[in-house]
């Protein structure tokens, strides 16, 4: 598990401006494997017409290709905002072991409901298989995405 959590935010950070300056949502993810940098993503939904191109799942794909195999057993992922439901489940079959978020909806805000990834990996017997670990670098998370909002007419 890699100690220097911010060193990774901060690459998912530059990440999802460069999402959020091509016209998608601004949130970025990286993958990584003993310290080392494997599979970088973006959301590029918006620019490939694409509606799994999410960051989380842009940067497993990355990974698979990278590593050749579909297993991510001790591999951590690095996400400037909470996975959506989708990009959850797509951690939980990749067997990634953490997953590391700077920021998340604030209570009651969520387009999903009252969601979390710890409740769903819970829920779904992933939840003894996942560390998550949040609030890493959240203000710089959250900049970032309000920043990219305030560009596109969104309250958040």
């Amino acid at each position: 598990m890699p100690a220097d959590h911010e060193r990774f935010m901060r690459l998912t950070i530059e990440e999802a401006d460069k999402g959020g300056a091509e016209g998608n949502s601004a949130v970025g993810s990286i993958i990584v494997e003993n310290n080392t940098v494997i599979g970088v993503g973006r959301n590029l939904a918006l620019a490939s017409h694409d509606p799994t191109a999410h960051a989380e799942t842009v940067a497993i794909r990355q990974t698979a290709e990278a590593l050749s195999r579909l297993d991510f057993s001790g591999c951590a992922l690095y996400t400037t905002f909470q996975p959506c439901p989708m990009c959850s489940g797509a951690i939980m079959v990749s067997g990634i072991s953490t997953v590391v978020m700077g920021a998340r909806p604030n209570p009651g805000e969520s387009q999903y409901g009252d969601f979390s990834v710890e409740k769903l990996f819970q829920e779904s017997g992933w939840g003894d298989k996942i560390e998550v670990v949040s609030g890493i670098l959240t203000e710089e998370c959250w900049k970032i995405r309000l920043d990219w909002a305030g560009k596109n007419g969104l309250s958040r």
